[in-house]
């Protein structure tokens, strides 16, 4: 199994930039992060199997970029089935409980 000194110094690069990006509490530049995202793709694209598997457990930005550019064919692949259909459930219920209340009640006049 390679280790993360065995990745290359661009790919690693991007995936600390991208991680940083998203975990910052202040205001991002949209193209930055679009410039970092979209050379990151092109990074994972080009590097081996095993490098892209290394890197993806060490970067979560990272993986759910590669999740999303893989999406077409692989579909949701790395996210943990349990906690997608929690994020499912909770969201119908947001939505459940969203529209209860924005309906007026039986005989309340607008």
């Amino acid at each position: 199994m390679k280790t993360a000194q065995a990745l290359t110094p661009n790919l690693v690069l991007l995936a600390q930039l991208l991680q940083r990006l998203d975990q910052s509490r202040e205001a991002v530049d949209g193209a930055q992060y679009r410039l970092v995202a979209t050379r990151l793709a092109s990074e994972l694209e080009q590097a081996d199997h095993e490098s892209v598997q290394t890197l993806l457990g060490l970067s979560p930005s990272a993986a759910e970029l590669y999740e999303n550019i893989q999406y077409a064919h692989a579909g949701l692949c790395r996210s943990p089935l349990d906690a997608a259909l929690a994020a499912e459930a909770a969201a119908r219920q947001a939505i459940t409980t969203a529209q209860r209340v924005s309906r007026p009640m039986p005989g309340a006049t607008p």
